[in-house]
């Protein structure tokens, strides 16, 4: 498959995760964070363990742990201190550092270049993201920034993590592994800091569901899949696409109000996405020794 359908199936996932806050506020109960992160993810896991029957073995244990704290457990923790403590535009704005941390990451643990090109585009996205959501009367929390730096350290670890950790498994299986961890990792802290939930309407039902099969087991078997095939710098910038699908659907489904500000933003956004794909696709310089043919660009 080329590298094109790769993009587009691992930009559904971001996509999807853009539902994420309509689906929270009109169909789960509210005041649960942590219990809603916990059945989100442990229910999926369960099922795609069910579905391929494969745990996994020696070192695998200890890494589906980590790659499971961070890529969930540490990162939606981390998520819903920043939510609570800073207005929406804020925390998404301040999450949205995650590429420029995944540059840096790449390059420490994978190797990965440093183009100038793919910095303009994470910049440009989070100036996106800001014009998207941020609002003039917004107001920042010492704690709430840590947490959302935080926790974009959590996820952009745990990205580039599962690219240099890539087990000879299908997606669907590492997604299972890390979907499980995570989840039970979540178990105790829920039960310990949180009430037991009310009794569950049929719509928060649909919600859970939503969350948990598509929202989790769908979007990170297209999210692992792409890493396993593409570089954490290509995939991570996609990312900004959540935010934008999330005020798209805002104005199409609850019918807000969608100003010229935002419409600007949701371009800019797109422009910092074409961006960086077009930063990775530009070649190196490679300079021959005397004597040798020059190396090919990858």
């Amino acid at each position: 498959m080329n590298r094109n359908f790769d993009l587009l199936l691992t930009a559904i996932a971001p996509a999807i995760w853009g539902s994420t806050y309509i689906v929270t506020t009109q169909l789960l109960p509210a005041g649960y964070p942590l219990t809603v992160a916990m059945l989100r993810a442990l229910p999926a896991g369960l099922l795609l363990l069910a579905i391929v029957r494969r745990l996994p073995h020696g070192i695998w244990w200890l890494k589906s742990l980590v790659l499971g704290a961070l890529n969930f457990s540490i990162f939606w923790w981390l998520l819903f201190i920043s939510a609570y403590r800073l207005p929406g535009g804020v925390a998404a704005t301040v999450g949205s550092i995650q590429p420029l941390i995944v540059i840096l990451l790449a390059r420490l643990l994978l190797g990965s270049p440093i183009r100038s090109l793919s910095i303009v585009a994470a910049i440009a996205g989070i100036a996106g993201v800001a014009l998207l959501i941020l609002t003039p009367n917004a107001t920042l929390d010492p704690i709430g920034i840590v947490a959302g730096i935080a926790g974009a350290f959590s996820m952009a670890a745990g990205t580039v993590l599962s690219r240099r950790w890539r087990p000879d498994v299908s997606p669907l299986t590492f997604t299972a592994w890390q979907l499980t961890a995570g989840g039970l990792l979540l178990l105790p802290v829920a039960l310990l800091l949180e009430p037991p939930l009310p009794h569950l309407t049929g719509a928060n039902v649909l919600g859970f569901a939503y969350l948990g099969l598509i929202g989790a087991a769908l979007t990170y078997i297209l999210w692992f899949r792409g890493l396993s095939r593409l570089e954490p710098s290509v995939v991570s910038p996609l990312g900004f696409l959540s935010p934008a699908m999330a005020v798209i659907l805002g104005w199409a489904v609850l019918g807000q109000q969608l100003s010229p500000m935002q419409i600007f933003g949701i371009v800019v956004v797109l422009g910092s996405v074409w961006l960086s794909q077009k930063a990775q696709r530009a070649p190196q310089p490679v300079q021959a020794s005397p004597g040798n043919q020059p190396a090919a660009s990858k």
